[in-house]
């Protein structure tokens, strides 16, 4: 692997740290970007349960607040219900918008490095390819070994920068589908939670006890 690197030349190791940059990146958002983690599909429903037997606790909405994605939306809503319809719908609005930037955290570095690591490459090629000239305008086409070398690198490197870019970009855009889809279900989630507190569903009134 070490012999692979070397023999590309100096832009391999911008691609290889680009290549360590992305990987982490997509364990780390694999991780956060949970489903059952950001939006659980039961927390709406469990919290309407505890408003109807008045068993909603201000530490049960504490412990909401240090979740990421729906949970701390909630927690806005809810601290901030007793206040009327227009504060609650705002305190949910800011909590959803610093709960979206988590979700979209590391997104502009995997798809930078999907737009940077070919043009990387490229730039090895074209190294590569002066290095090609350089020795056939001092040395003719006879040194055959010192003509591998320079194609051998601009080779290399045109390949580890696409190796790099392409998983790189698909998995930007399948975090970002599913960053959108989250969003959407915390935005209906949300949507209900206020429309229950101040509308006229099942929960009038929010009760919350110590």
């Amino acid at each position: 692997m070490l012999d692979f690197i070397k023999s590309g030349g100096f832009f391999m190791w911008p691609l290889l740290l680009c290549s360590i940059i992305t990987m982490a990146i997509i364990f780390e958002r694999f991780w956060v970007l949970r489903r059952n983690k950001v939006a659980p599909h039961n927390l709406l429903s469990e919290i309407l349960g505890m408003l109807r037997e008045d068993r909603l606790t201000v530490e049960r909405i504490r412990h909401l607040q240090v979740e990421i994605g729906l949970g701390s939306i909630f927690a806005a809503g809810l601290m901030n219900s007793k206040h009327g319809r227009n504060i609650m719908k705002e305190s949910v609005e800011e909590a959803a918008s610093h709960a979206i930037h988590e979700l979209e955290k590391f997104m502009n570095t995997l798809g930078t490095i999907a737009a940077v690591a070919p043009l990387l490459g490229l730039l090895g090629t074209v190294v590569g390819m002066i290095k090609v000239f350089s020795v056939l305008m001092a040395e003719g086409a006879g040194n055959t070994a010192l003509l591998a070398g320079g194609i051998s690198e601009a080779l290399l490197t045109t390949a580890a920068g696409l190796g790099v870019a392409i998983p790189a970009l698909i998995f930007h855009r399948f975090f970002s589908r599913r960053i959108d889809e989250l969003v959407v279900t915390m935005e209906q989630q949300s949507t209900k939670l206020v429309e229950v507190i101040h509308g006229d569903r099942d929960v009038a009134n929010l009760g919350v006890r110590k």
